[in-house]
């Protein structure tokens, strides 16, 4: 029973015939960046483990070559975090074929075991070039055989692994699956997706960041573990059936834990949770994960399936005779 939401939630996203965004972070999340800090770095800057995994889904259909274009890969840009003197390096590789995405340490929430499971197709290791700040580097082109086949996701996955290497700055980014080397193109019927996100916060007090984890069936409750919120503000839940369940967070350099139960008018419909800034506090890094009732973590893509959700109030009317 555990895993019958796993197959109704991915026969929903096969029925999304289009997507919108193929860029990591998405225009809807409204986070700035992705980052990645170097081991050396201590955990109270906002990195809970110096890795960092997303997965591309590529459709069944789709046989030309795809890219991967990172955006500022380099650690010692204008947009990175420094601690003193840049001295950092970050690692990105790109995994294909069997099991890389299927194995149980693929999707964990840190990476032990075999976490890099499948077959190397590319890697580089980046440091303070200054020919890779600020502008896009391109890793493939890679053939979507490569990729493993996921029929429950009707489609082949690819999985691209950063890791923080030598020094203590944090490496800040953005990722877009592409079907040109040149320029950001989407892949058709292709998405972006993670099972833990590590990222930036807005630097501006009264932003609002989103993340939208799409509810499925058997689904009565998730937990939302969030580390190092530095007491940025508050988090708010919504939904068509929650007007904006709020929590405020305190907890730094910790994992703080939110459960928020799932009603049936929730099914088959994203959740819109809400990071808003009630600070001014500048370079607030974040990681999140978020795992169903059985304690499984859910998948988040980057556009919300079945679009952003909204509130729906139902008025009743009581008929007399």
């Amino acid at each position: 029973m555990k895993r019958i939401y796993i197959h109704l939630f991915f026969m929903q996203l096969i029925s999304c015939s289009i997507l919108k965004a193929q860029q990591t972070p998405s225009l809807e999340e409204k986070i700035p960046y992705a980052c990645t800090f170097s081991k050396d770095a201590n955990k109270d800057w906002g990195d809970d483990d110096f890795s960092q995994t997303f997965f591309f889904l590529i459709p069944e259909s789709y046989k030309k070559p795809i890219y991967i274009r990172l955006f500022d890969p380099e650690t010692g840009g204008a947009i990175d975090e420094n601690h003193g003197p840049f001295n950092s390096k970050c690692r990105f590789s790109v995994y294909g074929g069997n099991k890389a995405h299927s194995d149980p340490s693929a999707k964990a929430q840190n990476p032990v075991g075999n976490f890099k499971s499948g077959t190397q197709l590319a890697t580089k290791v980046f440091a303070n070039e200054k020919e890779y700040d600020n502008t896009w580097y391109i890793m493939g082109p890679f053939n979507p055989i490569e990729g493993e086949i996921q029929a429950e996701l009707g489609g082949r996955v690819f999985k691209l692994v950063i890791e923080g290497l030598e020094g203590d700055d944090g490496n800040l980014y953005k990722l877009f699956l592409s079907s040109d080397p040149n320029e950001n193109k989407p892949v058709e019927g292709g998405n972006i997706f993670s099972y833990e996100y590590t990222f930036r916060l807005s630097d501006n007090e009264k932003s609002v960041s989103h993340l939208y984890p799409f509810i499925a069936p058997n689904v009565t409750a998730v937990k939302v573990k969030i580390f190092d919120f530095d007491n940025d503000g508050i988090i708010r839940v919504v939904s068509v059936a929650k007007k904006g369940e709020i929590t405020k967070p305190t907890m730094d350099k910790n994992w703080m834990e939110n459960v928020y139960k799932i009603t049936k008018s929730e099914i088959n419909t994203s959740l819109d949770i809400q990071f808003i800034k009630q600070k001014i506090i500048k370079n607030n890094n974040i990681v999140v994960a978020i795992s169903n009732q059985y304690g499984e973590l859910m998948p988040f893509f980057t556009s919300p399936i079945g679009g952003i959700p909204k509130y729906t109030m139902k008025i009743g009317v009581k008929v007399e005779d």
